[in-house]
């Protein structure tokens, strides 16, 4: 009995199998021809649309003309210009879309034809103008008959076209409808058989299902758990990171202070002793031009040793509460220059309405300034997109800025932050390095994501007020 149980399941799903796959080819056979007609459909409607174009475009060529000489005001050459271009383009994009169709490209010919009489109609009336500038009444009722019947052999051809195109259309729209009502057809009968299958399933394997819940409803307990731990984990790691990221900042800044003190007094005997020696040196002697660049170059040490601290410090805050909106958008202002020069295009998507962030306005505005220059330095001239994001995250103000220029690899990333680490041919590798400061010094948090040739994305976490 139960063998007999067992292989009437076997038989009904080996058939159910068997017609689903036949509904499913069905389906798949019918909707690739309603594809393939859908594609040819709009095929036509492409090109009754380049034909009015097309037909517009002559016209703007006549009136250009026309309103050029009667009105003897060069603006109206503009629309002939510009006629003229979108002519040549539409014809050229018609010979593509009508290669399947040999009558129209025979007319498409004919009327590359009267489009070129047009033109050469429309270049001799401008020259005599320009020759004369004062034609005669009679002679522009002339060009103007000409004209006229040239136009109006365009628009009689066009029109010829496009209502064969209109016929084409309506053949092709009753074979989309066919394909339609086929598909509905197997679509509904393949409902149907859907339907048939659920209810024997539920029926023979009622049993099967219970268990089957209890089952899914033990392992949805396990995922829940280990979604938990695996956030948790997540959790905890971050704030390992960063951690590693404070002390590895706090010992950089401890090691900078140690090295510029260490090195800022054997300097400053350096120069002493450099400036004791210049005044006893002839002026404008061999000797007197190297204790220069020995000074020189004391003076450049100790500026770089200066900005070293300054990045790598933790300074005096004056904060007050300010909108990040705001900070933003006077960041922008202070970039605007270095926008234009590139010819970038800025996307803002600020979320609104947003708590305030207790911040030293000034430095924040310094750390996104420097963040903005590195994204406006690293796209390409007219191309690039800007982007600028702010949103509220799990109880923290979230600003995201982003570009789509040449990225970093993750040897990069890991270093990004580093003193006096760059990639650029100039500068001095200590914008990103004082960028991270700031942030850490509000007790904010820094994060990159980049990849090579998709550009890079810098986020920056604060707490609100």
């Amino acid at each position: 009995m139960a063998f007999n149980f067992t292989g009437r399941i076997k038989a009904g799903y080996m058939t159910a199998f068997i017609l689903l796959l036949f509904s499913y080819l069905l389906t798949f056979y019918t909707t690739r021809q309603l594809t393939s007609q859908n594609k040819i459909l709009n095929h036509t409607s492409e090109v009754i649309n380049n034909l009015e174009q097309l037909h517009s475009s002559v016209k703007d060529i006549t009136i250009g003309i026309r309103g050029f000489i009667i009105m003897r005001d060069s603006k109206y050459l503009l629309a002939y210009f510009s006629g003229k271009r979108n002519v040549d383009s539409l014809r050229k994009i018609l010979v593509y879309l009508t290669s399947d169709n040999p009558a129209q490209q025979e007319r498409l010919r004919s009327l590359d034809t009267l489009v070129k009489r047009k033109n050469e109609i429309a270049e001799s009336s401008l020259q005599l103008f320009r020759d004369s500038m004062d034609l005669p009444p009679a002679q522009i009722a002339e060009l103007t008959i000409i004209s006229k019947r040239n136009s109006d052999s365009v628009r009689d051809l066009i029109q010829l076209m496009e209502s064969t195109e209109e016929r084409l259309k309506k053949v092709r729209s009753s074979d989309v409808s066919s394909a339609s009502t086929a598909i509905k057809v197997v679509n509904l009968g393949s409902a149907t058989l859907s339907i048939l299958l659920i209810v024997y399933s539920l029926i023979t394997y009622n049993f099967e299902n219970k268990a089957k819940k209890q089952a899914d409803i033990r392992a949805r307990g396990y995922h829940r758990q280990l979604e938990e731990r695996i956030v948790e984990l997540n959790r905890l790691n971050k704030e390992l990171e960063e951690l590693k990221t404070m002390e590895k900042f706090a010992i950089t800044g401890r090691i900078a202070r140690a090295i510029g003190h260490e090195v800022r007094n054997p300097l400053t005997n350096i120069g002493l002793a450099a400036e004791q020696l210049n005044t006893q040196v002839p002026v404008n002697s061999e000797t007197s031009v190297l204790l220069e660049m020995v000074n020189r170059n004391v003076l450049r040490i100790n500026q770089l040793i200066t900005e070293l601290l300054e990045s790598s410090k933790f300074g005096e805050l004056r904060y007050s509460d300010n909108l990040i909106n705001c900070i933003l958008d006077e960041a922008l202002i202070l970039a605007m220059d270095r926008i234009q020069l590139k010819k970038a295009r800025l996307v803002k998507n600020y979320e609104g309405g947003m708590p305030k962030v207790s911040i030293d306005a000034d430095k924040m505005k310094v750390a996104l300034l420097n963040i903005i220059v590195n994204a406006l330095e690293a796209m390409p001239d007219e191309i690039g997109v800007l982007s600028l994001k702010t949103e509220e995250f799990s109880g923290k103000c979230i600003v995201t800025i982003s570009d789509n220029g040449i990225g970093m690899d993750k040897e990069t990333i890991s270093k990004i932050f580093e003193p006096y680490f760059t990639n650029k041919i100039k500068g001095n590798g200590l914008g990103l390095t004082h960028t991270q400061n700031i942030i850490l010094n509000h007790k904010g948090t820094i994060e990159v994501k980049s990849e090579l040739g998709k550009g890079s994305s810098f986020m920056i976490a604060l707490e609100f007020a």
